[in-house]
Order: structure tokens, then C-alpha cells, then sequence
């Protein structure tokens, strides 16, 4: 529930989970930022950001990628898009890709993650699936949390891992720059998705094509 605190204490074990050294990543993020880069921008304690951004009352830089593009493009660009009516595609609106692009990122090493996936695993930070399935009117309180997990899980978690909620069958991770170590993640040599070309345009058609969502005219 959102207006239920974090304890002052942990009394449970946080579940341990491990990117291997080679997983592979799949990011959407704005073309001005170089691929494997951390935003380094806090968010708003209270306003706008993201589930788990680093904010002014806990500064880290952070990273989400998805385990596969269909998941990065699902959490990216299907958060809140409600369904028509009608019975018509979902439309994605052409300024949230305005800029961005999909990148495929090579983990250099193992790093540690707080596990999120199943409901024993949230029970171990005290929390079940509110705190990775709500929409973003609590994400305030979602950042808060992120944080007091953080604080109980120094030095060892290095992010988070869960199942997506636009893609329950895949998987979503957020990664902490200042508990990951330099050059972390390294870009593969597939070439970025852009999606403001006309590839990158039909190649997103075709991922959001079975979700009933599609790029705006």
C-alpha cells in the first residue's frame, strides 16, 4: 500500500539474484545519452521520475533495461497507454520515441541484484506486488521504498530485478551506478534501433503490433 511506511528495521532476508557476466540488455533511452551512461539526474522526491530513480534524499545514478527489446519497449512505451473502446490499436504518440532509440548493452561482470520477481521474494523486503506493478500516481512512493531497500541491502545490491508489468513473461532490472563498478556494461555490436527513421519505425511496429499498440500517425 502506498501510505504504508517502510519499518525502521528489516526483519526479513531480501532474496539475492545474480546477472552473470555476459547477460545481455536491451535499453530504450534518449539518443543524446551514450548507451551504457547512468542518468546521473536525480529525480523529484515527490514529482514526475521514474519506480526506483535515484532522488535528492538518496543520489545514485540508475539504469533499466530490459532482458529482451520486447520488454524495454513494453515498460518504455506502453506505461499507462489504455486500450480504445472502439476496439482500435493502442497508439503510441510519435514524441515518447521522438530522440530515442534501443541499444543492446553486455553485462562485463557478474552484478548482485535484489530479486522482485515472485511474491516471496517482495515479502522479503516487506512489500508484494504493489511495489513493482503500480502505475506511476505512486511512484513517489515506490522511489522511497527503492531507497530504504537500498539502505538495508549496503553494499551488496547493486539493482533491482522483476517481472515487467507490461510483459509479465520477461524481465526488467534497474541498476545502481555507484554500486556497479566502471564500464559495467558495454555496447555489442548491433547496430541501435532508431526509432525516428523509417526502419526504426516499422521494426517498433512490429514489437508493438501483438501488444494491439502501434506508432501514431
Amino acid at each position: 500500500m502506498p501510505n504504508y511506511r517502510p519499518p525502521d528495521r528489516l526483519t526479513a532476508t531480501p532474496a539475492k539474484a545474480t546477472l552473470t557476466r555476459g547477460t545481455v540488455l536491451y535499453r530504450v533511452h534518449s539518443a543524446r545519452r551514450e548507451p551504457a551512461a547512468f542518468n546521473p539526474r536525480p529525480a523529484h522526491c515527490l514529482y514526475g521520475g521514474g519506480r526506483f530513480d535515484g532522488t535528492g534524499c538518496d543520489p545514485y545514478g540508475y539504469l533499466y533495461a530490459g532482458l529482451s527489446p520486447v520488454a524495454a519497449v513494453c515498460e518504455t512505451l506502453l506505461r499507462s497507454l489504455p486500450f480504445d473502446p472502439a476496439g482500435g490499436p493502442r497508439l503510441v504518440p510519435r514524441v515518447a520515441v521522438r530522440g530515442r532509440r534501443l541499444s543492446t548493452l553486455r553485462l562485463t561482470t557478474d552484478v548482485s541484484v535484489v530479486s522482485l520477481m515472485s511474491a516471496q521474494d517482495l515479502a522479503g523486503v516487506h512489500q508484494d506486488t504493489w511495489l513493482v506493478q503500480t502505475e506511476a500516481a505512486d511512484y513517489a512512493y515506490t522511489r522511497d521504498w527503492a531507497h530504504w531497500i537500498r539502505d538495508h541491502t549496503d553494499p551488496w545490491a547493486q539493482g533491482f530485478v522483476w517481472r515487467s508489468k507490461r510483459e509479465p513473461e520477461d524481465r526488467t532490472v534497474a541498476l545502481f551506478g555507484d554500486r556497479c563498478p566502471q564500464r559495467a556494461l558495454e555496447v555489442t555490436g548491433e547496430d541501435p534501433v532508431d526509432f525516428g527513421t523509417d526502419e526504426g519505425g516499422r521494426w517498433l511496429d512490429s514489437v508493438l503490433e501483438p501488444y494491439h499498440a502501434r506508432l501514431a500517425p
